[in-house]
């Protein structure tokens, strides 16, 4: 194979693994009933002025399956995190005793864990989709290469590569769902 063509599949491979970080990120973010400091990553907190992650302004801390506690570095910085809180909207209702945050997480009932499934399914049909764009990207490029002078045979080589690439992360797409489903599923 020509190096143009190992070069395109190479960024094919490269884009498809970030397409599949992306998507495990996403599906951290789907609360399965279990507390975890990573519900809480998309929570932006005022903080002098500048919109800063709550991590960067308390300590996050797992007290028990469902019980997240939120410490301060700074004790009047407990207003503007609750306030956060709310409006990230993750259902859950902070409680301020003063000292630190506490987010006592409801066990999810079955029509609810369906719908966060539901969510799940639409982030991973989000990664196939990603993934099967990259395929379409790669495979115009190597069919402006076969233009160019690229052998037909090559060529043909180049795209059946691209799609066993395609094939491979789709199937860790599905292998995701499969674990996020039975990690919801089992609690």
């Amino acid at each position: 194979m020509s190096e143009e063509l190992n070069l395109i599949i190479e960024d094919a491979e490269a884009t498809m693994k970030k397409a599949v970080a992306h998507l495990e990120v996403e599906l951290t973010r789907i609360r399965a009933g279990k507390a975890s400091p990573s519900m809480l990553d998309g929570v932006m907190v005022e903080y002098y002025g500048n919109p800063t992650p709550v991590s960067q302004v308390a300590n996050i801390s797992v007290l028990d399956v469902r019980t997240i506690s939120l410490q301060p570095w700074e004790r009047n910085m407990l207003a503007p995190i609750e306030r956060s809180i709310m409006a990230a909207n993750i259902g859950v209702t902070p409680q301020n005793d003063g000292v630190q945050i506490r987010l006592s997480l409801p066990p999810l009932t079955e029509e609810r864990r369906r719908e966060l499934f539901k969510k799940a399914t639409a982030e991973g049909e989000n990664g196939k989709i990603s993934i099967r764009n990259i395929r379409r990207d790669a495979i115009e490029q190597i069919k402006k290469q076969q233009k160019d002078g690229l052998s037909e045979d090559i060529a043909k080589g180049g795209e059946k590569a691209v799609q066993e690439l395609t094939d491979k992360y789709t199937a860790v797409v599905e292998k995701h769902l499969a674990m996020k489903e039975k990690e919801m599923m089992s609690i």
